[in-house]
């Protein structure tokens, strides 16, 4: 494995943004799990599975599923997914879906392959519990509902989507939930991982905590 950077925490509380941020300024590849398991989820409810489906129909469909990152953009079987993943719906079944083991096993290789290939700022759910456990630099980035609320509608805004502010929040909450009580591989805080709470900060000061806690690792 080469050097990783992992980075964990819920919806809404600038992971991507971050990890972008960092891969380009250190010259490491950015994994964006998240849109890997947007992208199997949107090929789940293509084929006709909801949360309601068994282990072995979703291991099927699986089975139908080709997923790649590269150069920034999310390839589904062949097509460019990279706008699609980011509706709310992707969104929705993505963290419906990441409970289950098949999608879980599905995924994990891809992402621990990554890190034989090139040094790696990878986000998500489970980056510093599960994925790469050994990573060198561990970070855990959180931020008050409310402010997650604010960034995802507007992100979503921005991206030509309809929102209920009020249902974003509740929608968050319910994620949040779901993401931290689930029995496999749950969100949460890792005793080595760097806090950092975002709440109020910018994404320049964000960046700039982050990169005064990895220094050593550029040298």
């Amino acid at each position: 494995m080469k050097k990783v950077i992992a980075i964990d925490g819920p919806s809404g509380a600038g992971k991507s943004t971050l990890a972008r941020l960092l891969a380009e300024a250190l010259g490491f590849e950015y994994l964006d799990t998240g849109a890997l398991y947007r992208a199997a989820a949107l090929n789940l409810v293509r084929l006709g599975l909801d949360e309601h489906a068994s282990d072995d129909d979703i291991s099927a469909a699986l089975e139908k599923t080709r997923i790649e990152f590269f150069n920034g953009k999310v390839l589904l079987n062949g097509v460019d997914v990279s706008g699609e993943i980011r509706s709310p719906q992707a969104g929705h079944y993505a963290s419906v879906f990441s409970a289950r083991g098949p999608v879980r096993r599905y995924l994990l290789q891809t992402q621990r392959d990554a890190s034989m290939r090139a040094d790696l700022v990878a986000e998500g759910r489970d980056m510093t519990t599960v994925v790469f456990p050994d990573a060198q630099k561990k970070i855990y980035l959180d931020a008050s509902v409310e402010e997650r609320t604010k960034r995802r509608t507007a992100e979503l805004i921005t991206l030509g989507f309809a929102v209920d502010e009020g249902r974003m929040r509740s929608e968050i909450i319910e994620r949040d939930t779901r993401d931290s009580g689930r029995e496999l591989a749950p969100l949460r805080k890792t005793g080595d991982a760097f806090y950092v709470d975002s709440t109020g900060l910018s994404k320049e000061k964000v960046f700039q905590t982050i990169m005064d806690f990895i220094r050593d690792l550029t040298k």
